[in-house]
């Protein structure tokens, strides 16, 4: 069961942005990411949610989307997200390397996100974003934007496929614009010690 859960938690980036995400729901999936592992225990990382729209769409405009997709502008009007959590860390909790920082928000974000597919709501990190952003939600520089996490319902199907024998793991979108993502193997990714 857990195998399949994660399996389905897949990056979703075109939502049904008329079906909110209730921020009670929101604050469950923090709670998730609470209750995860932290170097050292140093718990530097906070959360802004955001549900309200105008505030949803000041958002939008400083992230990038799909990577391999550039023809792809990202997300149209009605397939933008239902909600955000925004990822900071509070620069003066780091007390070590930004390293372990990152693994936090790993750990962090991969548990909102199988919570949020237990709910049928999935995700998409965002890494990509403008150095405005902090200005735009009036972000003090005792924290810093690490991530983005949008979130919302689904309005595209995700696959899993093979890697191709070219090697290539660029994902891609068909001509029915479902989304394929390869994944290589586990014989290609275990190493036996």
């Amino acid at each position: 069961m857990f195998q399949e859960l994660v399996k389905r938690t897949r990056t979703i980036r075109r939502f049904q942005e008329a079906e909110p995400v209730a921020p009670a729901v929101l604050r469950e999936l923090v709670e998730l990411a609470r209750f995860g592992g932290s170097a050292r225990n140093c718990q530097p990382l906070r959360f802004l949610l955001v549900t309200e729209r105008q505030r949803r769409e000041r958002i939008f405009p400083h992230l990038g989307w799909a990577g391999y997709l550039a023809d792809w502008p990202g997300p149209v009007a009605g397939e933008r997200p239902a909600a955000y959590i925004v990822c900071l860390l509070v620069r003066d909790r780091l007390a070590g390397s930004e390293r372990e920082a990152y693994c936090d928000l790993g750990i962090a974000t991969q548990n909102m996100l199988l919570g949020a597919a237990a709910k049928g709501i999935f995700g998409c990190r965002i890494g990509s974003f403008s150095d405005r952003l902090a200005d735009e939600l009036a972000i003090d520089d005792a924290h810093q934007i690490l991530l983005v996490l949008a979130l919302g319902y689904p309005a595209e199907q995700v696959v899993l496929a093979e890697v191709p024998p070219d090697g290539s793991i660029r994902y891609w979108r068909d001509a029915a614009g479902v989304h394929h993502v390869p994944k290589r193997s586990l014989e290609d990714i275990t190493i036996m010690g």
